[in-house]
């Protein structure tokens, strides 16, 4: 069995799904410290004039972890992502697909960023036909602050022996400590691929609604590479 693990995050990119698709549980790590200007309450679409960030404005106060950030209504964030949104993708092949998503996500008041992108990341999943389970960590329990330590109890937890981590784990990874507890790492290989997009030249690495939007039901062979 094999469990991978990942901050929750806003309207994630085609390789964030891959994660969650190649294991067998997939944990959204809400229990560590926000980080600024990452991908935590952001993501890019692609516009005719290029590249745009849909972002959820927060109230962050270091060093708060994930799960107690909250969403700042006090700027028109919803608003702005929902015109963001017809503009740009409204003659997409596959504009209805997301429509009860973004209903939910622009009607909604949220009290904390991590709230909003698991409700996110879990339907987003749903939709491409993901069926792998999704976990919560501050949901699971209580768990080691080491973040290795944390990792290898979290797929113990799971009942697992093996954890899927991100290509860059290779820098950061103590790959000791998780075999002297028993647990196999793998490494995710990601290669992103190309598909037919609005606006002219490919542009790689958006937020996964760019792929759903313009191929529908076809985005998880595409996202898997089969397609």
């Amino acid at each position: 069995m094999i469990v991978s693990v990942h901050q929750p995050q806003y309207l994630p990119w085609l390789g964030y799904f891959d994660k969650i698709d190649r294991a067998d549980a997939f944990v959204l790590l809400d229990t560590v410290q926000y980080k600024k200007n990452e991908w935590q309450n952001r993501n890019r679409i692609k516009t005719v004039q290029g590249l745009q960030w849909l972002t959820v404005p927060v109230t962050y106060r270091y060093p708060q972890l994930i799960c107690e950030v909250g969403v700042n209504h006090r700027e028109r964030w919803q608003h702005r992502q929902q015109q963001a949104l017809a503009t740009n993708y409204r003659k997409a092949p596959h504009w209805g697909c997301l429509e009860a998503l973004f209903e939910e996500v622009f009607s909604r008041s949220w009290e904390t960023v991590a709230e909003l992108n698991i409700r996110v990341v879990k339907i987003l999943a749903a939709i491409l036909g993901i069926a792998t389970p999704i976990f919560v960590a501050s949901e699971l329990g209580s768990f080691p602050d080491d973040p290795d330590e944390r990792l290898i109890a979290l797929t113990k937890h799971l009942g697992a022996t093996t954890y899927l981590a991100g290509s860059g784990g290779r820098d950061y990874m103590d790959l000791a400590k998780y075999e002297r507890a028993g647990v196999e790492v793998q490494f995710q290989d990601y290669r992103h691929p190309r598909y037919g997009q609005l606006f002219g030249e490919f542009e790689p690495n958006l937020s996964v609604i760019d792929l759903i939007y313009n191929h529908g039901e076809a985005s998880l062979p595409i996202l898997r590479g089969s397609a």
